[in-house]
C-alpha cells in the first residue's frame, strides 16, 4: 500500500474528519434504500400481481426472497468491508443496488422479478453493513450517539416514506410505468450518491486483511437459509413437509458451522465470525437484546389486517393509519442523544419501555374497541422504537474493537432480520390461530389484541436485558 493510501485508511480509533457529517449523509443513503425497498415493494404487491399476471406464491416471493437474501448476506456483508476497505465495499453495494433495482424496473414476468429481487436483497447486505461500520470508524466519541441517532432516525423515515412514496408512485404512474417506478426510483439516487461516496468517504478496514473465509460464509449461508426461509414461506403454505425438514435441519448446520469457526481460529485462521469475539459477555447479552427487540417486525403485519378485516378500511387508510408509529419513529431517535447523555447504557430499556407501554394501550383500545385512540399509543411505540434502536446498536459495536466494526454491524443487523423472520412465524401465527381467513371482525380483534400482547412480552424481555447492561 502506498504512503497516500495508508494515510487514508483509518484502522484504530476514529480519526477526525472535516467532512465526516457530509460523509454521513451519504451513508444513510446507503442505510435508507434497504428497508425502504422493503416497505415500498409491499405497497405495490397487488398492481405487481395484476401487471405480470402473477399467482399469489409469486407475489409472496416478491417480498420473501428480498428478506431472506438480506439476512444470510448481512455477515458476509460485514466481513467484505472490514476485510477489503468499507469506502470501497459501501460503493460496490450499492452499484449492485442499482443494477438489481434497474433489473426489477425492466423485468418482463414475474420470474425474473424474483431473480431481481435476490439480487437486490445480497446487494443490500453487502451495502447496508458498511453504514454502521463507518460510523464506528470515523466518528469521535463524543459524536458517535448524534450520528446514531441521524442512523436511527433514518429507518422511520424509510417505514413513512416507503408507504407514502410507493402508493403516491403506483397512483400517479410517472411517464406510464406503473409499479415499475418504484423500483427505477432507486437510480437517480445512486447516480447522485455513488460519485458523492467517491469524494466524501474515507476508506476504513480491519488491521490486517486475510483471505475471506469462503466455506465459513457458504456454511452460514446455506444454515441460515434453512432457518430463514421456512419462517418465512412456512405460515403461508401451512407448514409443509419441504419447510419443516429445512428448518430442523438448520441447527444441526448452524452447529457445524461453528465447531469449523471455532477450529479456524485455532488454526491461527481469520474466520468469517469470530468465536472469540462472541465470548465477550456483554456483546452476547446485547445481541440477544436485539433479538427480542424486534418482536415489532411482526406488529406491522398484524396492525394491516386488523385495520382491513376488522375496522374495514381500506389499503390507503390503513396504510395511513400506521403514519403515527412513522413519526414516533422518525422523532425518536433525534432525542436519544439528550437522553443517553443522562441513563446512559440505560436508553435502550427507556425506549423498549414506552414500547411496551404503547402495546398495553393498543390491546387495551382494540379490546374496548376504541380504534379511534390508536394515533397515541402509535405514536409511543414508534418514538420508543426510535429511541432504543441507536442505543441497542451502540451497545453491541462498541463492545468490539473498530477493526471487527463490519463484522460486528453485520451481527447487529443479522440479528435483526432473523428477528423478524421468527416473530412474524411466530406472533403471526398467534394472530391467525384466533383469527384465520373468514374470520369475524370482533376475532380479529382480540387476535390483533392478543398478539400486540405477546409483542410487548417479547419487548419486556428485551429492555430487561439490556438493562442489566453498564457502562464500560
Amino acid at each position: 500500500m502506498n504512503t497516500e493510501a495508508r494515510q487514508v485508511v483509518i484502522t484504530g480509533t476514529a480519526a477526525s474528519d472535516s467532512r465526516r457529517w457530509l460523509a454521513l449523509a451519504v451513508l444513510l443513503t446507503g442505510t435508507l434504500l434497504p428497508p425502504l425497498d422493503f416497505f415500498i415493494v409491499n405497497v405495490a404487491l397487488p398492481t405487481i400481481r395484476t401487471g405480470l399476471q402473477a399467482s399469489s406464491d409469486v407475489s409472496q416471493l416478491v417480498i420473501s426472497v428480498y428478506a431472506a437474501a438480506y439476512a444470510v448476506t448481512l455477515i458476509l456483508g460485514g466481513r467484505l468491508g472490514d476485510l477489503y476497505g468499507r469506502k470501497r465495499v459501501f460503493i460496490a453495494g450499492m452499484l449492485g443496488f442499482g443494477v438489481a433495482s434497474a433489473w426489477c424496473g425492466l423485468a418482463p414476468s414475474s420470474d425474473m422479478l424474483v431473480v431481481g429481487r435476490l439480487l437486490q436483497g445480497i446487494s443490500a447486505a453487502i451495502m447496508a453493513p458498511q453504514s454502521l461500520a463507518s460510523i464506528h470508524a470515523i466518528f469521535p466519541e463524543r459524536e458517535k450517539n448524534r450520528a446514531l441517532s441521524l442512523y436511527g432516525a433514518t429507518f422511520g423515515l424509510a417505514s413513512v416514506g416507503g408507504q407514502l412514496l410507493g402508493g403516491m408512485l403506483v397512483s400517479a404512474s410517472p411517464w406510464g410505468l406503473g409499479w415499475r417506478s418504484v423500483f427505477l426510483i432507486n437510480l437517480p439516487i445512486i447516480i447522485v450518491a455513488v460519485p458523492a461516496a467517491t469524494m466524501l468517504l474515507r476508506e476504513s478496514r480491519a488491521e490486517r486483511s486475510p483471505r475471506l473465509d469462503v466455506p465459513g460464509a457458504l456454511m452460514l449461508a446455506v444454515g441460515l437459509l434453512a432457518l430463514v426461509v421456512p419462517l418465512i414461506e412456512g405460515q403461508e403454505h401451512r407448514w409443509p413437509w419441504w419447510c419443516i425438514a429445512p428448518l430442523i435441519l438448520s441447527m444441526p448446520l448452524l452447529w457445524a458451522f461453528w465447531q469449523y469457526e471455532k477450529a479456524q481460529e485455532r488454526a491461527g485462521r481469520t474466520p468469517l465470525v469470530l468465536p472469540s469475539l462472541l465470548a465477550v459477555r456483554k456483546l452476547r447479552q446485547s445481541l440477544a437484546s436485539t433479538f427480542f427487540f424486534y418482536a415489532l417486525a411482526a406488529f406491522f403485519l398484524v396492525f394491516a389486517v386488523y385495520e382491513q378485516a376488522s375496522l374495514r378500511h381500506d389499503a390507503l387508510t390503513a396504510g395511513l393509519a400506521i403514519v403515527p408509529l412513522g413519526i414516533g419513529f422518525f422523532l425518536g431517535p433525534l432525542c436519544s442523544p439528550y437522553i443517553a447523555r443522562r441513563i446512559g447504557t440505560r436508553t435502550a430499556a427507556f425506549g423498549m419501555g414506552l414500547e411496551v407501554l404503547g402495546l398495553i394501550m393498543v390491546a387495551a383500545l382494540a379490546f374496548a374497541g376504541a380504534s379511534s385512540w390508536l394515533a397515541l399509543p402509535l405514536f409511543l411505540i414508534g418514538a420508543g422504537q426510535g429511541i432504543a434502536l441507536p442505543a441497542l446498536v451502540r451497545l453491541n459495536v462498541d463492545h468490539v474493537e473498530t477493526r471487527w466494526a463490519g463484522l460486528a454491524s453485520g451481527l447487529v443487523s443479522a440479528t435483526l432480520q432473523i428477528s423478524a423472520a421468527v416473530s412474524v412465524a411466530l406472533f403471526g401465527g398467534l394472530f391467525i390461530a384466533i383469527a384465520p381467513d373468514g374470520a369475524s371482525a370482533q376475532d380479529v380483534q382480540l387476535g390483533f389484541a392478543v398478539a400486540s400482547l405477546a409483542i410487548g412480552a417479547s419487548l419486556a424481555l428485551a429492555a430487561g436485558l439490556s438493562w442489566r447492561l453498564r457502562e464500560s
